[in-house]
């Protein structure tokens, strides 16, 4: 088995987002929700990787998890092949098998959810990752979680509008966090992105990405549906 010694470099996912021209997209390959179940009977990694490529998107999401999700690492690996983006693993991340596990399997950025983790193991998988040539994606779900996420000297984190126990979604907030978000830190919305609507309120309260699935995946056309997304105008920074 490869050690993550012999793996290329990543492609930097965290750039990619600080990097983009208005607001980025992270537009999420997503097979089923536990609350909705299947989203897209079919779907093809492939084809739906490469329509968001040609619809805009900075990076890539892929549900690895198959027992909610129906994801796995093949569809990972077939996305990230089909396109030059970025890619994130999103599963849960609760062992430090699991953060090397993201970096042999291929992906560029893992995911790590404060609510699932204590201190000690947010601290030490997030500083797992960056050694290992990870970016690290850390989401909360309140002002609590923030402030742990910043004391791990977190730069890229996501705030998560769908409660993790009822999936309901409060789109107010990731405005209400945005502004207890220091400089340097890059701002990901998650969750609840319905329309053009949603992305110009979420750009004008600081964020610099849209992490998208179910909106996208069952859209009809993603590409068409990203560039609505993004035709919004540039945040101050």
């Amino acid at each position: 088995m490869a050690s993550v010694d012999e793996m290329p470099a990543t492609r930097a996912f965290r750039r990619a987002l600080d990097d983009a021209e208005g607001i980025a997209v992270i537009s999420e390959v997503k097979r089923r929700s536990p609350s909705k179940g299947d989203l897209l009977p079919g779907l093809n990694p492939v084809v739906l990787a490469r329509e968001y490529e040609r619809g805009g998107a900075s990076c890539l999401s892929v549900l690895t998890d198959e027992q909610w999700f129906g994801g796995s690492v093949a569809d990972l690996q077939a996305a990230r092949e089909a396109t030059s983006l970025p890619v994130i693993r999103k599963d849960f991340t609760v062992d430090a098998r699991d953060v090397v596990d993201t970096r042999l399997m291929g992906a560029d950025c893992v995911l790590l959810i404060a609510a699932a983790l204590d201190d000690h193991e947010l601290s030490d998988f997030h500083a797992l990752a960056t050694e290992i040539g990870l970016d690290v994606l850390v989401e909360i779900h309140g002002e609590a979680e923030l402030e742990r996420a910043l004391l791990v000297n977190a730069t890229l984190i996501g705030v998560n509008q769908r409660d993790l126990v009822t999936f309901e979604v409060d789109q107010e907030r990731a405005v209400r966090i945005a502004p207890l978000m220091p400089c340097g830190v890059v701002r990901v919305a998650e969750s609840g992105v319905r329309d053009a609507g949603d992305s110009a309120a979420l750009h004008g309260a600081g964020y610099h990405a849209l992490l998208v699935g179910e909106t996208l995946v069952t859209s009809g056309d993603p590409a068409a549906e990203i560039g609505k997304l993004r035709a919004v105008a540039q945040p101050d920074r």
